[in-house]
């Protein structure tokens, strides 16, 4: 059965993930090390993790394989759910393949080094919009449509 997981921790995305999981009648977990209100909705299992480093990540990377679909904008924990067989998704819409994680990755590690070399850069990320949004949904509508194929066909 498709699941949906959802890396909770500043995901601006848990409503809309919510909407679309209840129209497709998917489980979803809220996976964070706490602060979450949990949803009433039957179909959303709040998992709250103890606190240390990656361990709502590791709770996630152990339990999906193929026909789930994850939400993470953590690459490390993405590259994981990959290499297990879910499909991943940013927040912003954006899907994380076994084309792309490689990449991803690299860049990841090159941003860090390059703000580790300076100190006082300031910012660099850009905010959350509109079409992220929008992006979001319908890249969750289609990776959800897709999941529940790949497991009707299995």
């Amino acid at each position: 059965m498709t699941a949906l997981y959802i890396d909770a921790d500043a995901c601006p995305v848990k409503a809309e993930a919510e909407k679309v999981a209840t129209r497709h009648r998917v489980q979803m977990f809220v996976v964070s090390n706490g602060g979450l209100r949990p949803s009433q909705n039957p179909l959303v299992e709040t998992v709250i993790v103890p606190d240390g480093p990656d361990v709502a990540d590791m709770w996630i990377a152990e339990r999906c394989g193929p026909g789930d679909v994850v939400v993470t904008s953590d690459i490390p924990l993405a590259a994981k759910c990959v290499e297990a067989g879910a499909q991943v998704l940013k927040h912003n819409g954006e899907p994380l393949t076994a084309a792309n994680i490689g990449n991803v990755l690299a860049t990841r590690d090159l941003m860090a080094d390059l703000r580790a070399a300076d100190p006082f850069r300031q910012g660099g990320g850009k905010g959350f919009t509109k079409a992220d949004r929008s992006r979001f949904l319908d890249a969750l509508e289609r990776a959800l449509r897709s999941a529940k194929s790949t497991i009707r066909k299995a």
